[in-house]
């Protein structure tokens, strides 16, 4: 699937992310305990999502900020909302995504900025500000509201 960057700064607070970039920056002797502790978070945050994936592992390298997913998806949707929840939690700045997962049809992604709503992303998109819903079922569990989305975030546009 591949390499997806984020902004490092924006999305859910699981871990101590500065913590864990000191260590590295710092080559202190815990980096690896850090780097599996969040790791660990992330996939814990992944799981949560319901996707249906088996054999999830997740990694993640405090230094570069990078994640790399592994293991299988049952559809193309449920291996982008895993890229997704990994790449929308603070202090990950890319995700290598290796899901493993049937052939589908691939979604566009958006990257949310200041004044987006989902009205307008989805006229920007499918030319109809009323299908702002496709893109709000798309990104569940991720979003809870279609009102409550916030700049930095990634957003799935699947093919209508």
């Amino acid at each position: 699937m591949g390499l997806f960057s984020f902004i490092k700064e924006a999305g859910e607070k699981l871990f101590g992310g500065k913590e864990t970039a000191d260590a590295a920056a710092s080559n202190a002797p815990n980096v690896a305990e850090l780097n599996q502790k969040a790791g660990d978070a992330i996939k814990t945050y992944i799981e949560k999502q319901n996707l249906g994936l088996s054999g999830l592992t997740v990694t993640f390298d405090g230094a570069s900020g990078k994640v790399t997913l592994g293991g299988s998806a049952p559809s193309e949707e449920a291996a982008e909302k895993a890229a997704l929840s990994a790449g929308n939690v603070a202090s990950v700045n890319s995700v290598d995504n290796n899901l493993q997962y049937p052939a589908g049809t691939a979604s566009q992604y958006h990257d949310v900025v200041s004044g987006d709503t989902l009205s307008a992303i989805a006229k920007k998109y499918y030319g109809d500000a009323n299908k702002y819903n496709v893109i709000f079922e798309a990104n569940k569990p991720m979003l809870s509201d279609p009102n409550k989305i916030y700049p930095g975030q990634k957003l799935r546009i699947p093919a209508l």
